[in-house]
Parts: C-alpha cells; structure tokens; sequence
C-alpha cells in the first residue's frame, strides 16, 4: 500500500479541524459559563475585589477563587438590568472599600467581516480539499457507483447448488425445471412458438426454501445469475432506486442468458398510492422501471426474473399480470415426506447417533418449514458438543425443540408453592379439559418448570398433517384454552392473571368463526372480515365493511361461543375432579408428566414414578400455537 496516499487524506482532515475550531474560536463568547444569578452571589457575598462591564460581559477581580479562577469573564444578557439592580450594592460596597474600583463601558459596534471573514476562510479550505480529495478519486469510489445495482454475480464453486439439495418440493421443481431446459435449450421451445415466463414469483411462508430453490435453477442451468435484494433498490436520494434497476437490467442483457433474482421483493413492490393520502415517493419510483424493464423483454433476451416474497397479497397488481410475473409458484410448508427428505440432507454433514429417527422426527413436527428443521439439528449438534459428545441424539433433539419453541428451562428461578400451586391446576386444566374432547390433540406432555414467558405449559402434537379445521375442531379448541382458567375457578376459588393468553387466543378463534368462516347461524354463511385496506406504516390495516348493528351481533355471538365452551369445559373438569387433583399432585411432586403417564392417570391405571417419556413425546407442532398453554 502506498503511506503517501494513505497519510494524505488524514492530514487534510487535521488541516480541516484546525480551521474550524479556529473559526469557532472567534465565534466563541469567551465566557467561563457562569449564570446570571451566579454573579449576583458573587456580589452578594462580596467577593468581587473590581469589575468591568462592557456591552453585556463583565470582567471581575474575585478576593478568592471561585472554579479555580480569580479572574472571571460572564455573560450578563442585559447590562442594563444589572446596572438598576445592583446600583445599591455596587454602591455601599464601593464605600466600603470592598470595591476598589468599577467601570462600565459602552460595547463597541462589531464589524460585520469579522463574522464573514471566518466563514470565507473555512468554506475556501474546504472547497480546496474537497477538489483535491475529488481529482485524486479514482474509478474505484464509491460514490462513482452510487447507481449501480449492487448484485451478487454467481455463485461460489464450493457452494453452488443443484435440485439434488432442495427436498420436500417436487412439484415446484419440476416447474422450474421448465426455465432449466429453456435455459440450456431455447431452440427447443422457439420452434414451436412457445415463450418462457418473462418472470417466475417464488410465494409462501418464510423458510420453506424460495431462495434455495432460486440458487438451484441457477446451478442447473449454468448461466450466470444475478441476485439482489428488493431494499437494496432504496436509498434516501431520489433517483437512485431507479437507476439501480435500469443497471440490474443492462448487465442481466449484456450477461444473457443468465438468471435475475430479487429476493424479498415486497420491499419495492407493495401496491402504488397504498399510503396514508398516497404519493410519489422514491419506492413507486423503482417499482414503476421495475414494471418498464420486464414489460420490455422481448423473448430472445435471454434473461428470466425470480423473485422471492411472503407477501404476494401486498404486491402491486401491475408487477403480477402475464408479461412480467406471468407464473407464481407457492413453495408452501412441506408434508411428512418432504420433512424426512429435508432432514437427511441437513443430517449429511452431521454425527448422529443409533438412536435418531430421522422419520420419527418428521412425523413429530408437522408444519416445520425446511429452516425449522435445519435449525433443529443445528440445535441439537450444538447441545451435544456442549456436553463434549461426538455424536447428537433423539434426546438432544427433544431438548433441542422444546428449547426452540418455548425457550430454555428456567429451573434457577424461585417459585412460591402457592405459584406452583396455582400453575399446577391451571395445567392441569388444560390437560384434562383435552383428554375428554375427541378432536383435539392428545397431550405429551405437562411442566410447571418455567420456560420462556410462560410459567408452565401442556404440550400436545398432532397426530397427522392437516391443511384445514371444521367447526367442531375449532370449537373444542376454545374449550380447550379454556381449561386452566376453569381449573383455578373451581379448584382455588379464585382466578389469576395465567390465563390471559388463554382468553386472548379463544377470543380470536372464536371471532374467527363467527365473522370470518361464517359458522354462525344467526348471521349466516357472509365473511365480515373484508373491507378496504389502508396502509399505516407498518402494515395494511382493514376497514369495517359492515354496520354497527351487524358488529353489535358478533360481539354477541363471539360471547355466547365463548360462555357456552366456558359450561363445557367447567361440566367436563367437576366429571373428572378427582382425576385432574391427581394430575395436580404428581407435579407438584415431579414437577413434569409425560404424556404416558398422563393417559395412565385418566384412564385408571397406576402411574409409575420417574417414568421416561417416550421418545420424541414431548413435541409440538410450530405453526398451532394452541398446542402450548
């Protein structure tokens, strides 16, 4: 490296502080800070020896340091003001031979350059290194590319990806596999008049794979690839979201054929005019050359658009019609087998020991997204190095997503028994409420060691993959919530704040079913949940489209849901009394009840102490909050 080039720049930066600390300097007051009353005190106390007041500082001699100093300059605000109100003082002071001597002079008019002429100077010294800082400048600045769209070209060697490492979404593949064969062979498809999609949008839910699937196109085909993310297009500088469009385009062109991926593409392209009174802002000005470079492409380009989002409902209109995005692929979260083909290529790299059922783990975690499941691994390897294993196991994976989903045990904590009391019945509630009501979830397990937030928690695990939810399912999960709450009611005689997550979630269920899955008889099969949709900042908030007679009739019927699974759940615990205090009992004593020995408990049959759980018992699923209480 040069030192010249490096020492220069700093030596201009010095130069530059020391002009302007010197044209601070003559702005300064040169005051030593003292308030006015601070200098009446002075006088009070008569420790001012001589003064001078000039304009509205004054100068004074002190008998004594005050602030380590016996010569002090203040600032008086109005001169005029001091002199009428320690005239008296000043006076029988003066006549007393504290003061020795007092003068009061009229400030002397400043000239306007002395001002200016600061200013001049600086702002000269500045201009100079500035164009000297600018003729040194070299290609390489940065400011030189402040247009340019900053992509990713290609992928490393080590790193490049194929379809052979994305699982869980065949029928997605085999649509991209499409612009792979395009890609290699065009002829094939110009001949018989077909045009590839000028722009592919990857849809779904975070983690399931949209960029992994972006990465593999491009590793299959062999071409070159661009990829950027939508904020990368904003700056606060007008102008520059655009520009950096027009040259993301220009070098896709010049790089043909190859593959543009915006990842997160939300970020430049929500709905135009869908803020607070609408407007022209830099956003809708990328969105609007993003929407001019696709609608430009010709089929002979040679260039195709991925992109990537989890918010396809807040994408402008124009950017999803046929000529730009012309297909949507929704990656969606994987069922069972896909789960267990994503868990082996996660497992490849990684020790595992005899006992670690990767199809056990599948079935155990519906509705885990492809990151879910990496992560669960990656927290499992790292709980055995940890404990300076060379080899993870089922435990450590069971460790591993009860520490994910609710957060590490908090055993340090101490608990009042009254507290753990309470928590006891509350879950046991929950536990017991679940077990008599045959569409929900069966329990794997119970704890009142606190975890995360929550003072303890029921887990349950769906026993199979399911896309939907009827009434009565919903219904008996409302019922379910209700447990702990009902517990503590009839058990203590009291109630505490540990339910209002509960009530909160069987609330927006229940007002779920009654407005928006129109499962209400009384105001029949409408969704009152539609309506015009404003954007408020951070997100699009919906707008009553239904009267307030009609809003009247939900809360009523959302409370009637509610009261009428409040009398179930209370009918099914006074039942099973006697089960639920035994329920209670055990963790008061072992703090923690497997699933196992809850079943033996309600169904009768004895229930052995220190009982292990069985494998994988204890998890839940991810995406139904409902299954921890």
């Amino acid at each position: 490296m040069n030192k010249r080039k490096t020492i220069a720049p700093i030596i201009y930066i010095v130069i530059l502080a020391l002009v302007f600390s010197w044209a601070l300097g003559l702005f300064g007051d040169g005051t030593d800070g003292l308030t006015y009353s601070e200098v009446v005190s002075l006088f009070r106390q008569e420790q001012v020896e001589s003064f001078t007041v000039e304009g509205t500082k004054i100068q004074m001699h002190l008998r004594s340091a005050y602030k380590g100093k016996t010569k002090i300059v203040a600032q008086l605000g109005d001169a005029e003001q001091f002199r009428r109100e320690m005239s008296e003082t000043i006076m029988a002071q003066s006549q007393s031979g504290v003061l020795t001597s007092y003068h009061f002079v009229p400030q002397a008019k400043t000239s306007p350059y002395a001002y200016v002429l600061p200013i001049i100077i600086a702002g000269g010294v500045l201009l100079i290194l500035w164009m000297i800082l600018a003729g040194r400048a070299n290609s390489n600045n940065p400011m030189n590319n402040f247009g340019k769209a900053r992509t990713i070209n290609g992928l490393p060697a080590n790193k490049k990806v194929t379809f052979a490492d994305v699982q869980g979404v065949d029928e997605e593949k085999e649509e991209l596999q499409e612009v792979v064969d395009f890609l290699r062979n065009p002829e094939k498809f110009t001949k018989i008049g077909a045009r590839i999609p000028h722009g592919i949008l990857l849809s779904g839910p975070p983690g399931t794979g949209k960029t992994l699937l972006a990465r593999a196109v491009a590793g299959e085909a062999d071409v070159q690839f661009l990829s950027i993310s939508g904020s990368d297009f904003m700056e606060m500088y007008v102008g520059v979201g655009a520009s950096r469009v027009r040259d993301l385009f220009d070098q896709a062109r010049k790089m043909a054929p190859s593959i543009v991926f915006i990842d997160e593409i939300d970020a430049v392209g929500r709905k135009r005019g869908s803020g607070l009174g609408g407007g022209h802002d830099e956003r809708e000005q990328t969105l609007n050359q993003l929407l001019v470079e696709m609608d430009g492409f010709s089929h002979t380009d040679g260039v195709i658009v991925l992109a990537a989002t989890n918010r396809v409902d807040i994408l402008d209109p124009a950017l999803l019609r046929p000529g730009r995005f012309d297909r949507q692929i929704r990656v969606g979260r994987p069922d069972a087998k896909g789960r267990e083909q994503i868990l082996k290529v996660h497992a490849k790299n990684k020790s595992l020991d005899e006992s670690v059922d990767l199809k056990t783990i599948a079935l155990a975690t519906a509705g885990f997204t492809g990151a879910d499941l990496s992560n669960l691994l990656n927290e499992a390897a790292i709980m055995a190095a940890r404990d300076d294993r060379t080899a993870f196991s089922m435990r450590d994976v069971n460790d591993a997503m009860m520490k994910i989903l609710a957060g590490p045990e908090k055993r340090s904590r101490v608990t009042l028994r009254k507290d753990l009391y309470l928590t006891a019945v509350h879950e046991a509630g929950h536990a017991v409420a679940m077990y008599s009501l045959p569409t929900h979830d069966p329990v794997h397990q119970i704890s009142i060691i606190p975890r995360g937030d929550a003072n303890g928690l029921t887990w349950t695990r769906p026993t199979q993959d399911s896309t939907h939810l009827t009434r009565n399912e919903m219904y008996e999960r409302i019922v379910g919530l209700l447990g702990g709450r009902v517990a503590e009611a009839l058990f203590l005689n009291d109630i505490s704040t540990g339910a209002s997550s509960d009530i909160d979630r069987a609330t927006k269920l229940a007002r779920d079913m009654i407005s928006r899955y129109g499962m209400c008889e009384k105001l029949g099969t409408v969704s009152y949940t539609g309506g015009d949709e404003l954007f408020i900042g951070r997100d699009y908030q919906s707008t009553k489209s239904y009267s307030e007679k009609v809003a009247a009739t939900i809360d009523d019927e959302v409370k009637l849901l509610i009261d009428r699974a409040y009398d179930q759940c209370k009918d099914i615990l006074e039942q099973d009394r006697e089960k639920l205090q035994q329920v209670v009992d055990f963790l008061m004593e072992h703090e923690t009840m497997s699933g196992k020995q809850f079943r033996n408990c309600m169904e009768g049959e004895p229930v052995v102490d220190g009982e292990e759980n069985a494998m994988f018992d204890q998890i839940s699923s991810p995406d139904a909050p409902e299954n921890m209480h």
